[in-house]
C-alpha cells in the first residue's frame, strides 16, 4: 500500500484509527476457547464488526510467538483473511525487530514478503545497516520507533548526548537512509507534549501513536501538535477497544468503542 492510498483511505473513512490485535487467550471470550482456533476466531469477529471503522490493524507479534507454531498459524490466518478481505486495510507487524544486516534482511522477508504484511516496527538501537534491509522493500513501510509511551523511555530516548536528545538523533539520522521516503515512526501518545519538536524534524512522516485508551494518551492533545495536513497520524487502541466485553457480544462491544474513536476523529478532521 502507499502513503497516497493510506491518505485516500482515512479521507474516505474519516478515520485514522489503527486497532491492535494483541490476542491474550485469559482475555478472550470463554466461548471462543471451544473453537479450533480461538485466536483467529476473535480475530475475525473483531475484524468484521470494525473493518469499517479503521484504516488498519496492529497485531503484536508478541502475543502470537507466546503460543508457538497455533500461535505463528493463527496470524497467518489473520493476515491472510485481511489481505483477501479488507485489501484497503493498512497491516502493521508490531514485531521491533533489528539486527546485523543479513538477521535484518530475513525479518523482513518473513514480514513483509512471506507473510504479506504492509509494515512492520524496527528498533533503530543498532543503526542503519539494521533498518536499511527493511527499507530495501520499496513498496513497504518501516515504522521505526522514535519516541515510545512506556516509562522506561525516559531511561535513554530523551537524554541529551551533544547538545540533542537522542531520539531527536535518531529522526535526524534516519532521514539519511535509502529509501527513508518509506519511514513512518512511533510515538507515544503520552509524550504528546514532545509532537511539537518531533514535526519539526519529520514533517511529512506517518506517525504511529500507540497509548491512547488505556494508557491515558489523550487523543486530542496528539492530535493538536501531531497532525499535518495529510493527518499524518495513525492512533492505536487495543485493549479498549478488542476487550470491551469478554461475553458473546464482543465484536459488537468493540464496535462500539471503535465507533466511538471515529466519530471523535471524524469531528477532528471536520475542524
Amino acid at each position: 500500500m502507499t502513503t497516497n492510498q493510506l491518505i485516500q483511505n482515512i479521507q474516505k473513512k474519516k478515520s485514522f484509527l489503527c486497532i491492535g490485535l494483541d490476542v491474550d487467550l485469559d482475555k478472550i471470550p470463554p466461548h471462543l476457547l471451544q473453537k479450533e482456533d480461538p485466536i483467529f476466531a476473535f480475530n475475525k469477529a473483531i475484524i468484521d464488526a470494525t473493518h469499517q471503522l479503521c484504516v488498519a490493524y496492529k497485531p503484536n507479534t508478541a502475543f502470537y510467538e507466546a503460543y508457538g507454531l497455533k500461535g505463528w498459524k493463527a496470524l497467518e490466518k489473520t493476515i491472510n483473511y485481511l489481505n483477501e478481505n479488507y485489501p484497503e486495510i493498512f497491516t502493521i507487524a508490531d514485531a521491533k525487530r533489528g539486527d546485523i544486516g543479513n538477521t535484518s534482511s530475513m525479518y523482513a522477508k518473513a514480514f513483509l514478503e512471506d507473510l504479506g504484511f504492509d509494515s512492520v516496527t524496527v528498533a533503530p538501537y543498532m543503526g542503519k545497516d539494521s533498518v536499511e534491509p527493511f527499507l530495501a522493500f520499496e513498496d513497504k513501510h518501516t515504522i521505526l520507533l522514535a519516541l515510545t509511551s512506556n516509562e522506561g523511555a525516559f531511561d535513554f530516548q530523551t537524554k541529551t548526548v551533544d547538545g540533542k536528545e537522542l531520539y531527536k538523533q535518531v529522526l535526524e539520522t534516519s532521514k539519511t537512509w535509502s529509501n527513508s521516503q518509506n519511514l513512518m515512526y512511533v510515538v507515544g501518545a503520552t509524550k504528546a507534549e514532545y509532537l511539537a519538536d518531533i514535526r519539526k524534524i519529520i514533517p511529512d512522516s506517518f506517525l504511529l501513536v500507540p497509548g491512547v485508551g488505556a494508557q491515558g494518551g489523550n487523543l486530542q492533545e496528539v492530535c493538536k501538535y501531531g497532525m499535518n495536513s495529510n493527518v499524518g497520524l495513525l492512533i492505536n487502541s487495543s485493549r479498549g477497544i478488542i476487550y470491551a466485553s469478554n461475553k458473546e457480544d464482543f465484536a459488537n462491544q468493540a464496535r462500539y468503542k471503535a465507533l466511538e474513536l471515529q466519530q471523535e476523529m471524524e469531528a477532528i478532521l471536520h475542524k
